[in-house]
């Protein structure tokens, strides 16, 4: 059996210009030397040299610190962005649910965006008109569903993001922690779908900094820290090496603090 994902050996990195503090004179000055500049570039590696594969059917629980690295490797596994160097490989459809917005249109209906979003990840047509009945019924968005997404909510925004990765017959579902968006009641509704989803066979791949929702879901865990892959294996060991490199200090930090005061 193949991996349906498979990075070898993947980094990946950014470019960001950084003004530099400068008068107006100064300014003027270069902008009538015809010089646009004035900023400083900078690079920051996201993610350094990873591999990892995930099998078909596996529920894989990603989690480290902020910056780590996670939501950049969703992206890399969706396509938004290319490595720099390294090798990605992947087997079948995918459905992203990882950033509120990625793939609507707001000018666009709900009901617009269903055929749009489901267009990106690869499907036809017909294919969506058989599906899009039951993502409006899971949505809960009855007829808010015909107005422009600009008008909708982050909350509203999630739920028919959800609905639709959830309703379209891909093989991998990646979930970044939008669902921390809107009420508990749908947050337990998405929690089962995924359960549901896992179930009948399909490759979950969950970005999260819940232990709780570790141990209840995945598998399996891999872990990042400073953009390097920390961990990869069984959830009871991966949570371990998460709670003592990150919580841990936090929680010492906080009691240290309180101490002073």
């Amino acid at each position: 059996m193949s991996p349906v994902i498979r990075f070898d050996h993947v980094s990946k990195g950014f470019t960001y210009w950084a003004e530099r503090s400068m008068s107006l004179k100064t300014k003027l000055v270069q902008l009538a030397r015809g010089k646009f500049g004035g900023g400083e570039k900078h690079n920051i590696s996201v993610l350094k040299d990873v591999s990892f594969s995930i099998m078909p059917g596996e529920f894989v629980a990603i989690m480290g610190k902020n910056g780590a690295g996670k939501s950049t490797t969703l992206k890399l596994i969706s396509g938004i962005y290319e490595p720099d160097r390294g090798q990605i490989s992947i087997q079948g459809t995918i459905a992203p649910l990882i950033e509120l917005g990625a793939g609507f249109d707001m000018e666009l209906s709900g009901y617009e965006n269903i055929f749009l979003n489901a267009s990106i990840i690869g499907f036809s047509r017909a294919e969506t008109l058989s599906a899009v009945q039951s993502i409006i019924d899971f949505s809960e968005l009855g007829e808010l569903i015909h107005m422009p997404l600009k008008n909708y909510s982050s909350g509203m925004l999630v739920r028919l993001g959800f609905s639709i990765a959830t309703h379209i017959d891909a093989a991998t579902i990646l979930v970044d922690e939008v669902l921390a968006v809107g009420d508990a009641g749908f947050q337990e509704k998405c929690i089962r779908k995924v359960q549901e989803l896992y179930a009948r066979g399909k490759t979950i791949v969950l970005v999260t900094h819940s232990p709780e929702q570790v141990r209840s879901f995945a598998k399996r865990t891999i872990i990042f820290d400073n953009g390097k892959l920390l961990f990869d294996g069984d959830v009871e060991t991966g949570i371990g090496h998460y709670l003592n490199r990150f919580e841990n200090p936090f929680i010492e930090g906080a009691a240290r603090d309180r101490s002073k005061e």
